[in-house]
């Protein structure tokens, strides 16, 4: 077995035990290896991991590209990987995953501070962050500068619809019909049951 492969037992026992029980950790296989940063439908983003052949004698290759991170913008990208590369020159010849994963806590809310300052340079706001007045200037600027205030009200509203849940959606087409309106007799009292309450009149 070869000095790099001896090195890397060590390395992935060391990080099974470190890691055990948290839930941010995941090893994809035994040369790779990820680790989940911020709150799951919030801020957060994911870095993976992989080791080269002959890690931990040269760099491994660092992934940010996952589906995970897919509304994360360019910029900040390039501020996480600027991070890791200059740590990892640091520890050649050395296991680094866990300390490459321990250097980005630290910096994690300058970090995400960035994102959200970054989200909408052609890229989404990060899901679970809403930004009421950012949908309302994107709406203003598709259209030809003739609305007024009121159009930029309706499209506010028009976002909040959106975030309606399923079964909030179901009960409302559950009370109208296809036109909208609502099903004859919806507000009527059951007679029977309203005297059962109250009582008939004394005689």
């Amino acid at each position: 077995m070869s000095e790099a492969k001896e090195l890397q037992n060590d390395e992935r026992e060391a990080l099974v035990s470190i890691y055990e029980g948290d839930t941010a950790f995941k090893q994809v296989n035994s040369e790779t290896y990820q680790y989940k940063y911020g709150e799951e439908g919030n801020k957060s983003f994911l870095l993976e991991i992989c080791w080269t052949e002959n890690y931990p004698n040269e760099l491994p290759t660092l992934n940010l590209e996952t589906f995970y991170n897919r509304n994360l913008s360019r910029s900040v990208k390039e501020s996480i990987s600027s991070i890791l590369q200059e740590e990892a020159q640091q520890w050649i010849g050395c296991g680094m995953t866990y300390t490459l994963f321990e250097c980005l806590k630290d910096k994690l809310d300058e970090l995400l501070t960035d994102e959200n300052c970054n989200a909408g340079d052609g890229q989404q706001m990060i899901i679970g962050t809403t930004n009421v007045g950012l949908d309302g200037e994107q709406t203003n600027s598709d259209s030809d500068g003739d609305d007024g205030p009121n159009e930029g009200r309706d499209s506010k509203k028009e976002a909040k619809r959106e975030h309606l849940t399923k079964a909030q959606k179901r009960k409302q087409w559950d009370r109208v019909d296809s036109k909208g309106n609502r099903q004859r007799g919806w507000n009527w009292v059951d007679i029977i049951k309203h005297l059962s309450q109250t009582g008939g009149k004394p005689e």
